[in-house]
């Protein structure tokens, strides 16, 4: 007896220690309020009307995807970057030109299956080549090349005639259509941009804790020590804008599905700092908060119009109260929304003066 109890013990340490490594992993697991969270996303149909499914949830699970692009840069690479939008734009172009839509003398015509590997292949081929050039700057440089690279794109979709259609773009872009189902629809839309958002986020969270992630941010914190140790730190750099930029075309895919159509308003240099705004808002340490961020930005824009009109005031300075919003997270918290949770669930703690708890006398 005392022998299989013995084995029992033995056998369990493995299996204990295994969950614990899990648990490290993946904290979010162990998070109830992150399964609460999933839950509701999840039965979102259920309780969303198709205009707050779509024009609030679907829109910000899609600029947040594009704005995780960024905060992965900038919370575990120490590069922001300002050219994620116009990765997206470029790959929502490519889908528009490779796909089919009303402007036949510039779509292709090849279905959704060829067009959208080809959209993300070009659109993360771009990307690299602009992490390419940035990583070769640092700090503000960095912003200055890759918000040069998004102005120019800009610029060039809007006088563009032959391939981006100029200042109309492209429109009536045809979405994806297997399994009988039109995937454009409000439900089935839904579903696909929070399948696409979940497995982002879940691939920056493992990258961020694999080896290539480790020695990014090993990099980040001091690519002297890192090089000397016989990492190539550009080659990781790059390689990040790479991983950053695929990210950012799959928000792009999704955004020219939503819309059915892509011009160049949408990757003007506004809309690109936009999503910066998004990821510091938020919280650009965490890969959650890119998500927290582009939900107040969405809804601030979605409402605040109609906010501002009942004040009397023109609708059109909706963008005042973002800034404004922006400017008071940024001041009481360097980690956005995320910050201040933190902050407040630490000042909620009892304080312990003593080891043991409690407050101590005399």
């Amino acid at each position: 007896m005392s022998l299989l109890q013995s084995t029992q013990l033995r056998a369990t340490p493995p299996a204990s220690a295994a969950r614990r490594a899990f648990i490290r992993a993946w904290p979010e697991f162990e998070n109830p309020a992150a399964w609460l969270v999933a839950l509701i996303l999840l039965i979102m149909p259920l309780i969303a009307s198709g205009f707050f499914l779509i024009e609030i949830f679907g829109t910000t699970l899609i600029l947040g995807t594009i704005a995780l692009s960024l905060m992965f840069l900038a919370g575990y690479g120490g590069m922001v970057s300002l050219m994620q939008l116009t990765i997206a734009g470029f790959a929502a172009y490519m889908v528009a030109v490779f796909g089919i839509s009303a402007n036949t003398n510039i779509s292709l015509g090849w279905p959704w299956w060829l067009a959208t590997p080809m959209a993300l292949a070009l659109a993360t081929a771009f990307g690299t080549l602009g992490g390419a050039l940035a990583v070769r700057t640092e700090g503000i440089y960095t912003i200055m090349i890759t918000l040069a690279i998004g102005a120019a794109f800009y610029y060039f979709t809007n006088q563009n005639w032959a391939i981006f259609g100029g200042h109309t773009g492209i429109n009536t872009v045809a979405t994806p259509h297997f399994w009988g189902i039109d995937w454009r629809t409000d439900i089935a839309f839904y579903y696909v941009t929070l399948g696409v958002a979940a497995i982002c986020y879940f691939a920056v969270q493992y990258v961020s804790r694999a080896p290539f992630g480790l020695a990014l941010q090993g990099v980040r914190d001091n690519p002297r020590r890192m090089a000397a140790l016989g990492f190539n730190v550009n080659a990781h750099r790059v390689a990040a804008y790479a991983f950053a930029s695929f990210i950012a075309a799959l928000g792009g895919v999704l955004q020219v599905w939503n819309y059915r159509q892509i011009s160049p308003g949408s990757v003007s240099v506004g809309a690109c700092i936009d999503v910066l705004i998004i990821a510091v808002v938020g919280g650009i340490t965490r890969p959650i908060g890119p998500f927290i961020g582009a939900l107040i930005f969405v809804l601030l824009r979605t409402f605040a119009l109609d906010f501002l009109v009942r004040l009397g005031l023109d609708g059109n300075r909706f963008r005042l109260l973002i800034g404004l919003g922006f400017l008071a997270i940024v001041f009481w918290s360097s980690d956005g929304v995320i910050g201040l949770w933190q902050r407040w669930r630490q000042s909620q703690r009892p304080r312990t003066d003593r080891p043991g708890g409690g407050r101590g006398h005399g």
